[in-house]
């Protein structure tokens, strides 16, 4: 069963209140998505840190529910 793009943000959201997030289905399978999150949270935080932070997040629906997401993730 693939995950919504609305089921994604609301997820991220949830761990990270003040995230603004751009999610893309990359195939318009409901599989393959692309996100662009922005969070205050991130500052001098690194990439890897944030996007396992983003990963936590999805509590565990990555690899499952989710199949590919590829992260662009900044503080500002």
């Amino acid at each position: 069963m693939a995950m919504r793009a609305e089921d994604i943000e609301t997820m991220i959201k949830a761990a990270i209140p003040d995230a603004r997030i751009e999610i893309v289905d990359l195939a318009g399978d409901g599989d393959h998505y692309k996100a662009r999150i922005v969070s205050a949270a991130f500052e001098g935080v690194s990439r890897v840190r944030q996007h396992q932070m983003v990963y936590a997040a999805l509590k565990g629906k990555m690899g499952g529910e989710l199949h590919a997401l590829a992260l662009e993730t900044s503080a500002s």
